[in-house]
């Protein structure tokens, strides 16, 4: 792999020994009229080609996967690339700071601000599936959550902030990850007792030694949790 003395350095690799990786989805307009700007200007990609090594004298593209394509397109021989050590963390940030992918924000620790600042970035999105959800309703809502227990992003919609079930709350997935806290064993917290199954409740309540549970609802074991033991 990568010895230490090629970690970020900008290397001239020949096309021919550089895997394309996951490419791009790049238009192929902009492909071909941005190769043929660069064969006549000069040939050089002045914005590298990130790369990690494969094996001897053999690359994979791991970043500017648009730069590649434009270089492949020019037919150029070689090209210009920064040798990277080729880590996941270092694929992630890469593919991040290429505009490649969207980084996401830990939910369950995330301030205020960068909730806010994710739901703007998804409703300002054409065709949104969100658009019609206001962000600064929906961040108030959210960050008041026990969010710090969650497992997934279901209980956003029972926060009642125009994120529905389906297509909406699945838009979620694109900037948002969640580190989930255990549960406490017990709690009279109602935002937290909405969040937990019927199953969990009962046995809080059953060790807490409220009688009746086997007939309760969640609605009702949630009223029963949420009054503190005598």
């Amino acid at each position: 792999m990568s010895s230490l003395s090629d970690v970020g350095n900008l290397m001239h690799l020949y096309l021919d020994e550089i895997d394309p990786g996951e490419g791009t989805d790049a238009p192929e307009f902009l492909i071909k009229a941005s190769a043929n700007l660069l064969k006549q200007k000069g040939g050089r990609n002045w914005i590298p080609v990130i790369v990690k090594e494969t094996g001897k004298d053999k690359y994979q593209v791991i970043g500017n996967s648009f730069i590649y394509a434009i270089a492949e397109a020019a037919r150029l021989n070689r090209v210009w690339c920064i040798i990277t050590d080729g880590s996941d963390e270092t694929v992630e940030v890469t593919k991040v700071l290429a505009g490649e992918e969207i980084p996401k924000i830990n939910l369950s620790q995330a301030s205020r601000d960068e909730i806010k600042a994710a739901l703007e970035y998804l409703v300002k999105q054409p065709d949104s599936v969100l658009k019609t959800v206001k962000p600064a309703i929906a961040t108030n809502r959210i960050d008041e959550a026990p969010r710090k227990y969650w497992k997934t992003l279901d209980p956003i919609v029972d926060l009642k902030c125009g994120i529905t079930k389906g297509k909406k709350l699945d838009a979620l997935n694109q900037v948002f990850y969640l580190t989930p806290q255990p549960m406490p064993d017990t709690t009279t917290d109602m935002g937290i007792l909405k969040t937990m199954t019927i199953a969990n409740l009962k046995l809080m309540a059953k060790n807490r030694g409220i009688t009746g549970i086997t007939k309760m609802k969640k609605d009702d074991l949630v009223k029963a949790l949420s009054k503190p033991s005598k």
